[in-house]
């Protein structure tokens, strides 16, 4: 059985719905403001990194789903996506520093559960789900730092931007 392309495409879909909310809710000048970690990668790396890593976190969900026994492996992937989705519109959107700590340390349990269980059925989509849990590791340290370098800011009330 071959590579299902029409699956890959659902997924894919679904990867473009959770991306669409960084353009709903951009970071804008309140995120610019704010204090962030010297190794902070810089803006135009974001869309890059997450171009890329949504194609392999497609790719993974329609190796896996036809397999047999795939149901945990697609129920890590469902809750990694609505998480991934839920992150942006939360620290961005309602400026809410510490609910968005909360959201990414869920994310980065469903991703390392999708790739865990992806990995025992096919450990090419186990592999391509890996870089997808680094960078989410890199987001929750930042998001990390920017909560410890601005108490002020975690605490406050969202102001327009």
């Amino acid at each position: 059985m071959g590579f299902d392309w029409l699956l890959f495409t659902v997924f894919l879909g679904a990867c473009a719905a959770a991306a669409t909310t960084g353009s709903m809710f951009p970071p804008g000048r309140w995120y610019e403001a704010l204090r962030k970690p010297a190794w902070n990668p810089p803006n135009w790396v974001f869309p890059v990194v997450w171009s890329l890593l949504y194609l392999l976190i497609a790719g993974a969900a329609a190796r896996v789903a036809p397999l047999e026994g795939s149901a945990m492996a697609m129920a890590f992937w469902a809750f990694q996506i609505a998480l991934n989705t839920l992150w942006t519109p939360i620290f961005f959107g309602l400026q809410r520093i510490k609910a968005g700590m909360v959201v990414i340390v869920f994310l980065w349990i469903a991703v390392f559960g999708a790739m865990v269980t992806a990995w025992q059925l096919d450990p090419i989509a186990g592999a391509m789900l890996a870089p997808y849990l680094l960078w989410v590791t890199i987001a929750a340290s930042l998001n990390g730092a920017v909560w410890r370098l601005n108490p002020e800011a975690a605490s406050a009330r969202p102001v327009e931007s």
